[in-house]
């Protein structure tokens, strides 16, 4: 049996059901070359002008925290300034040859006489999870660390940045000997070089000693003779940081 199937006109239904489609002509290149040139130049002006606005505040900021630290780790002294290391020796601003800011340097800290009461120094190693950075006070006089700041850290949350928040662990570095020797915690002997490692933070606690360790070695020798020769320097009138 045959089924008559219906049929649909060209003239009629077939036109129905076409969709009329928009055609637009392409685009053109160099209209698109020029949008993109001129997003580019406006998104690199935007970069520029915000890196121009907030550079100049964020190193002012970092100089403040510094600040803060070398008053923290020597104890308020009533003046600092900076000694740069250069040819093996510590020299004063006005007597370096070279761009200061190339140079490794150190801050003294002097009471109201101007006598040199200790010196702050960075030091940067790894850690655990990545580079801690700290300053440190020192006492030549003495060989005696004054104090420990942490001033960038990105141990794990609530083991290793105990390096910079369990207060009993930063006050172990007021006033112990160097060269610093790191004890497990309840096997101290009572030793005044002895630093009690942080439980469940062994290898941030040990980096902190290490580096400290390692600093004062690096700048003993030219330390030691600019303290010895009483500690002179041009630019000890007022706070150079």
């Amino acid at each position: 049996m045959s089924v008559d199937l219906p049929t649909v006109s060209a003239d009629s239904g077939g036109e129905a059901a076409e969709t009329d489609v928009a055609v637009r002509p392409p685009a053109s290149s160099v209209r698109l070359v020029a949008t993109l040139a001129v997003a580019g130049a406006l998104a690199g002006l935007l970069i520029v002008l915000v890196h121009e606005w907030s550079e100049p505040r964020i190193e002012a900021h970092r100089a403040r925290v510094l600040a803060e630290a070398i008053d923290e780790v020597l104890a308020s002294p009533a003046s600092t300034d900076a000694l740069y290391l250069e040819n093996g020796a510590l020299v004063d601003g006005a007597a370096v040859t070279a761009d200061t800011t190339t140079l490794d340097r150190v801050w003294v800290g002097r009471d109201r006489a101007g006598v040199p009461v200790g010196v702050a120094s960075v030091a940067a190693a790894a850690g655990f999870q990545d580079e801690i950075r700290l300053i440190f006070g020192y006492d030549p006089a003495a060989g005696a660390v004054l104090g420990m700041k942490v001033l960038e850290s990105r141990e794990t949350p609530g083991l290793g940045d105990k390096i910079e928040k369990d207060s009993a662990f930063v006050s172990e570095f007021r006033g112990v000997l160097a060269p610093l020797v790191g004890v497990k915690a309840g096997k101290a002997t009572g030793a005044e070089d002895e630093v009690d490692m942080i439980t469940g933070a062994t290898i941030s606690s040990v980096a902190i000693v290490e580096m400290i360790n390692a600093r004062l070695v690096e700048i003993g020798e030219p330390l030691g003779r600019w303290w010895s020769g009483g500690g002179s320097s041009a630019g000890a009138v007022g706070d150079d940081r």
